[in-house]
């Protein structure tokens, strides 16, 4: 009888290229995907398992919507977009943080609306609504450092990785909201029909994780 093969999202990107050597060191290889080429899906019947290559905000929706049964996805989309999946395992990689950040000498006046811009509104007003703190969220989809510097907000809720760029800029990262990692995720029909794989790979993947990256 053929087992059944695993789909996985696999985000583009030097994440996704350091998450794929975690599946082959756990005994998931796929030859084809080392080849210069530009195909989009790559599999290896023997190993039970086909890869696909996907922009990362993109992973949660081929995995919740059964185009993938399993995926790799950074906490803060998680969080962003809070798809209908299993949460599998904390990888501890990709590390980062989600933070609030703004200019060095800025003081919050909480009698003011609070301007706030960002990519990860969900997030932001998740955030502050449990401050019960008035906020203007402006939806930027990048360099959000110079909405600070600029005045077009008075700060905000981004990514912060080694907080170089903040740095550069006179900026500086106040708070972290919460720390972010890539996480292993599963669509739940395949976890309940492909249990039994899925459940060997996380276990294989999971010795693979470092205790510290």
């Amino acid at each position: 009888m053929l087992i059944p093969m695993i789909n996985v999202a696999l985000p583009k990107g030097r994440l996704g290229d350091k998450v794929y050597k975690m599946f082959e060191a756990a005994g998931y290889p796929c030859p084809s995907m080392d080849d210069n080429n530009r195909k989009l899906i790559f599999e290896n019947q023997g190993a039970g398992v086909r890869y696909f290559w996907v922009k990362p905000s993109d992973v949660s929706i081929y995995v919740e919507r059964g185009a993938a049964d399993i995926g790799v996805a950074g906490k803060d989309i998680l969080m962003e977009y809070c798809p209908d999946v299993y949460e599998l395992l904390d990888l501890n990689v990709g590390k980062c943080r989600m933070a609030v950040a703004g200019k060095k000498d800025f003081k919050d006046n909480s009698t003011k609306t609070l301007r706030v811009a960002t990519k990860f509104k969900n997030i932001a007003r998740e955030y502050y609504s449990r401050q019960c703190r008035d906020i203007d969220i402006i939806k930027l989809n990048g360099s959000i450092e110079l909405a600070p510097i600029l005045n077009l907000s008075d700060v905000i809720v981004d990514i912060v990785e080694t907080g170089t760029t903040l740095k550069e800029n006179d900026l500086q990262a106040f708070e972290t909201i919460f720390p972010i990692s890539a996480r292993l995720i599963s669509n739940k029909a395949s976890f309940k029909f492909k249990s039994r794989q899925i459940e060997s790979l996380r276990s294989q993947l999971k010795l693979q994780c470092p205790t510290t990256e």
